[in-house]
């Protein structure tokens, strides 16, 4: 299920958001937290089953369309479907409200997702 990011569970979302290629470096992985924690464009939800497993970040541009920025899972548990979860649910949030999509990284993931649905 998906949680809201809250600051208690920055150093496990920090851990998630850095298997992005793009946050490879710790600041601007710790920027990129920052921006999820002030901007009210930016969203970051984790997955949770028993454990925090992924990790999902979203910004909502011009009011229109919701940008899937990153999505990550924890190595020891991909290919088990988690983010395919993950975008499915941010679906059910938004659909009545905006478009999704993905952006230059996640685009291809997203994509892949959307043809299993076919």
């Amino acid at each position: 299920m998906l949680i809201r990011y809250k600051k208690n569970l920055e150093k496990i979302a920090m851990g998630l958001l850095s298997f992005m290629p793009e946050e490879k470096n710790v600041k601007i992985l710790q920027q990129t937290i920052k921006e999820y924690e002030s901007n009210p464009d930016w969203h970051l939800y984790l997955w949770k089953d028993e454990d925090v497993l992924g990790a999902i970040g979203l910004r909502i541009e011009n009011q229109e369309q919701v940008v899937i920025q990153h999505i990550s899972v924890n190595p020891s548990y991909r290919n088990q479907g988690i983010g395919k979860q993950m975008v499915d649910a941010v679906e059910k949030m938004y659909e009545d409200q905006y478009t999704i999509c993905g952006d230059s990284h996640t685009t291809e993931f997203y994509n892949s997702c959307e043809e299993r649905d076919e």
